[in-house]
């Protein structure tokens, strides 16, 4: 019975995770900065991974279809068992929904979205500020519920690494 996720299926989650946190740090820091280049390049590269996100999700979702999780190795109880799937589904939503509404917000408001400078994306929506003000929110609203979901993924896999200690952070790990 296979236990642990394929080296790509693994690459892809970490990946992702260094990308998702990154983007959202980013943010952060730009929301803080003055009107600058500064806060431009920042708001840039969020946009830049927002997107690399997006792209990547999709990868993860193809590679996941074609190569489906492995089972698990302990007994979950019911609960347990379903907060995890639903988990797993609010994190593909939402990695989905949340660059979407960003490059709405950014049409929105009159921005063009480009990627890494290669080519520009397509206005999504025609410009209005209080269109774009709302997306505003809803997408921070959205990309705070998936940093607690991360967390809370975090916290549940450290729980059963060193609390219940059933070896299935291993699953996602490259180290047996």
């Amino acid at each position: 019975m296979k236990q642990r996720y394929t080296h790509i299926a693994i690459a892809l989650h970490w990946i992702m995770a260094i990308v998702v946190l990154t983007t959202w740090s980013i943010a952060l820091i730009a929301h803080d900065l003055p009107v600058s280049p500064e806060r431009i390049l920042a708001i840039s590269w969020h946009k830049w991974l927002g997107l690399t996100v997006l792209w990547l999700v999709f990868v993860r979702l193809f590679w996941r279809a074609t190569h489906p999780a492995p089972e698990l190795a302990v007994r979950l109880p019911a609960w347990q068992e379903r907060i995890m799937q639903l988990t797993h589904l609010a994190f593909y939503l939402l990695m989905i929904a949340i660059p979407i509404l960003g490059w709405l917000m950014s049409s929105a408001k009159g921005y063009t979205v480009n990627y890494f400078g290669l080519f520009e994306l397509p206005d999504l929506v025609l410009k209005d500020k209080a269109t774009g003000r709302l997306l505003k929110q809803i997408h921070e609203v959205l990309a705070n519920l998936l940093i607690s979901l991360v967390a809370l993924h975090v916290l549940a896999a450290l729980k059963h690494h060193f609390w219940d200690k059933d070896g299935l952070l291993k699953r996602m790990s490259f180290f047996k």
